[in-house]
């Protein structure tokens, strides 16, 4: 059975740097797209970032030049390295992956700026 299971939130202060990591486990990890989603409280999840199976990344307005997300397939791991947080973007972030048209989360981890 698929599992993702995230790492690495906390507290930090604006202009701050997190990394946040998620291991898969129970797919062929390299075959598959992953990404990062966020939900703040009040407001729907919405995407973060995404990382092909290729390697090609697409990432939300909001987080462009500040967040870079890779994988390192041979240890299953999706990372999203932050920087220049953002109070707007404490949120609960989650990781996300498609296998044959089914969605699967990890159980989040939450990401709090502020001074």
């Amino acid at each position: 059975q698929v599992q993702l299971v995230e790492s690495g939130g906390g507290l930090v202060q604006p202009g701050g740097s997190l990394r946040l990591s998620c291991v898969a486990s129970g797919i062929i990890f390299r075959m598959y797209d992953m990404a990062w989603y966020r939900q703040a409280p009040g407001k729907q999840r919405e995407l973060v970032a995404i990382i092909t199976s290729g390697g090609s990344t697409n990432y939300a307005d909001s987080v462009k030049g500040r967040f870079t997300i890779s994988r390192a397939n041979a240890v299953n791991t999706v990372n999203l390295q932050m920087k220049n947080l953002k109070p707007e973007d404490t949120a609960v972030y989650y990781c996300n992956t498609d296998v044959r048209k089914k969605d699967y989360w990890g159980q989040g981890t939450q990401v709090t700026v502020s001074s």
